[in-house]
């Protein structure tokens, strides 16, 4: 019998050992997964994608109404003037007389913020002989976003800007001055609506709900029906009227859900 010779014999042990090495590592190698709530998922050899497993998309809007705690006005002075100059001094007169009615019907100084500020040309356009426009005048525009946090005042907050000289108010929204809370609860509804639609899926089509794989969302601001207002009635003892009804606040989420068998 021929035995075999020292090349061949460190061979055979060089090509063990790398088995044996191969095997070791292996071993050592741990399993890829992802720690989210939920059944652990399915493992994937794919470095970007959630196959093999079968997943469900559903959108879903939670809603709450909340009765109004503030009311936000934009009104303000607009005046004409043969001049820039003369429409624009005219306003800044008059603007300091709604900033002296605010302040005495209790707005805070941190809740009056100038909106819009601004002057333009007015032009006269009855030329027949095709001659340019002709400036005629100026218009000069200030107008505040106020912030009333004591709604049984509004009405008269409202006169008070009238009477010292306001002109223009254009504008006039309901909401909660804090409304994380109305949010939250938004939330909480728009998920349990996911939820119960993926079980629902899921039930009609022969699979169960084993994890959600992404949550995203996006909220809606404070919304509420047209105040309704009434005229001011000639007589010092009544104010405008106005019915602040509800604001509504509204969460969208889209869930990615994972089914299983």
């Amino acid at each position: 019998m021929q035995l075999p010779n020292a090349r061949m014999i460190a061979t055979i042990a060089g090509a063990g050992a790398l088995v044996a090495c191969g095997t070791s590592m292996a071993q050592q190698a741990p399993a890829s997964t992802l720690n989210v709530p939920g059944e652990a998922p399915i493992p994937s050899s794919h470095p970007n994608s959630i196959q093999p497993e079968t997943t469900l998309q559903i959108s879903a809007t939670g809603e709450v109404s909340r009765t109004p705690d503030i009311a936000t006005i934009t009104a303000g002075v607009q005046t004409e003037g043969k001049t820039a100059s003369e429409a624009m001094s005219q306003n800044a007169s008059r603007m300091q007389g709604v900033y002296s009615a605010l302040r005495s019907a209790g707005a805070a100084d941190r809740d009056m913020q100038t909106s819009n500020l601004s002057l333009q040309p007015a032009y006269d356009y009855s030329g027949r002989d095709g001659s340019p426009p002709q400036v005629t005048g100026y218009t000069a525009s200030n107008q505040l976003d106020v912030k009333v946090r004591d709604l049984a005042n509004l009405g008269k907050t409202m006169d008070a800007i009238v009477s010292q000289g306001g002109n223009t108010i254009s504008g006039l929204q309901f909401g909660l001055d804090d409304p994380s809370d109305a949010r939250d609860e938004a939330r909480v509804i728009a998920i349990q609506k996911a939820v119960e639609r993926a079980n629902l899926y899921a039930s009609a089509t022969g699979y169960r709900v084993a994890r959600i794989v992404t949550i995203s969302e996006s909220s809606g601001g404070g919304y509420q029906p047209m105040p309704m207002m009434s005229m001011r009635a000639e007589s010092a003892d009544l104010s405008t009227q106005v019915s602040s009804g509800e604001v509504g606040y509204s969460v969208d989420v889209t869930v990615t859900f994972e089914l299983r068998k």
